[in-house]
């Protein structure tokens, strides 16, 4: 998919809005995998972290291509998201799906952390 890219936008952040396009998409399928599981996968706690994460991400994306004067800010909370969405992704380790969810967590969170960093 390719997003509007106006003259001021960086390449960490067509990085950081790829990783975040990404992560909020492999949420998504996730989510859906598990609800064709049963048992551990139908987690609550972990359903509603998928789907904040996945918000998240759009909503970073969002602020990112709008320019806004709070997309450090919200890069920030997205990469905490992210963080914590990967870690609980990460304790089905038997599942590849969650591994691949987990993976697209840390890397958007990684992303995040350094656009948000770059102007704090």
């Amino acid at each position: 998919m390719m997003m509007m890219m106006n003259e001021n936008m960086t390449a960490e952040m067509q990085t950081c809005m790829q990783a975040c396009m990404d992560c909020h998409k492999m949420c998504m399928e996730t989510m859906t995998h598990c609800m064709t599981k049963s048992g551990k996968h139908m987690d609550m706690g972990m359903m509603s972290m998928m789907r904040d994460c996945s918000e998240m991400c759009m909503m970073a994306m969002n602020m990112m291509m709008s320019g806004s004067e709070f997309m450090h800010r919200t890069c920030m909370l997205c990469a905490e998201m992210c963080e914590k969405c990967g870690m609980m992704c990460e304790q089905m380790s038997d599942d590849s799906k969650m591994m691949e969810c987990a993976a697209a967590c840390h890397k958007c969170a990684e992303s995040c952390k350094m656009m948000g960093m770059m102007h704090a």
